[in-house]
């Protein structure tokens, strides 16, 4: 059996709701997997958490940048929030992404040596800021989205800056309609991306093993029933899945869309843009999220800075 430690149980607490005992157990029976002692709890109904976030852990920027039908989301992190309002920091992550979407780049390594503003590439830049701010950088991730016709709708959330903040989204609308009526949907979608955290545009998007999971879940729950019994309820949980975590069936957070999805919202808009309208991807980057900072105890710090330890 592994050996189930006070802070594995304490995460495990954060990230489920469930009580001690509870999570201590699910961690004995799961031999200290968090993410299985995550579904051992919910198959218990002893977790309410539908879907696990990433901890936000690191600093630094989302950078958006959309030209014409092309646009980049890009994360440059840094050591300290304190960086995000440093001029240089930020111009350095609006020209990456810049930059992305001019060469076409998106992959990180070959984004590090594509050519910077000025001389040099984009590797050289990073470096040049970490000498002059004084605090170590990385240029994390990138994507783009694109559309052969209509509009790329962008957001930025906490933004700093012009297309520099704490969440930024993108989001491709394909048409041939009025560009002026196309350009107000794509925000409105980008917002609410932002805020519902879609995982997929819709169900025959979402990675299988995503899927799987959650039907194991479902299963687990109402182990025990006849088999035709729990197919249906098991279909009907996998229903309400989808409207949670995939885009086209979220019910939207708009007033002018009260009571409908994502999905019916954009078919309504068709009439005032003149043509079909199709959401063809999204992209959304919440500064940090999946990074986990170390924590430290700041009290064994102070004691071990006066030699008590």
């Amino acid at each position: 059996m592994a050996n189930v430690t006070a802070a594995m149980v304490k995460d495990l607490r954060e990230k489920t709701g469930a009580g001690m005992m509870d999570c201590k157990n699910a961690l004995g029976e799961t031999a200290g997997d968090i993410e299985a002692a995550i579904d051992w709890l919910r198959k218990k109904g002893l977790s309410k958490a539908a879907k696990k976030s990433g901890r936000i852990a690191a600093e630094g920027l989302v950078a958006v940048h959309v030209h014409g039908l092309e646009g980049v989301a890009v994360e440059v992190n840094s050591e300290t929030d304190f960086v995000a309002r440093n001029a240089d920091f930020q111009a350095l992550a609006g020209n990456i992404a810049r930059v992305a979407v001019e060469t076409g780049t998106t992959e990180a390594e070959a984004l590090k040596a594509a050519p910077y503003p000025g001389g040099g590439t984009v590797g050289d830049a990073i470096a040049n800021a970490i000498a002059t701010i004084g605090e170590n950088m990385t240029l994390r991730r990138a994507a783009a989205v694109q559309v052969a016709q209509g509009v790329v709708g962008q957001y930025v959330h906490n933004a700093v800056a012009e297309g520099l903040g704490k969440i930024g989204v993108l989001v491709a609308l394909d048409s041939k309609g009025d560009r002026s009526s196309l350009a107000p949907l794509g925000r409105l979608i980008a917002l609410h991306i932002a805020a519902a955290n879609p995982l997929a545009l819709d169900s025959s998007d979402l990675d299988p093993a995503i899927v799987a999971r959650e039907r194991a879940v479902l299963e687990g729950k109402n182990a025990g029933k006849p088999a035709h019994v729990l197919e249906k309820i098991v279909e009907s949980g996998l229903k309400s899945y989808y409207k949670e975590v995939c885009l086209l069936d979220q019910p939207s957070i708009h007033a002018e869309h009260t009571g409908k999805t994502i999905g019916q919202a954009v078919k309504d808009a068709e009439k005032a843009a003149g043509a079909s309208v199709s959401v063809k991807a999204f992209v959304r980057y919440a500064l940090g999220e999946g990074i986990e900072k170390q924590e430290t105890d700041f009290a064994a710090e102070v004691a071990a800075a006066g030699g008590q330890i």
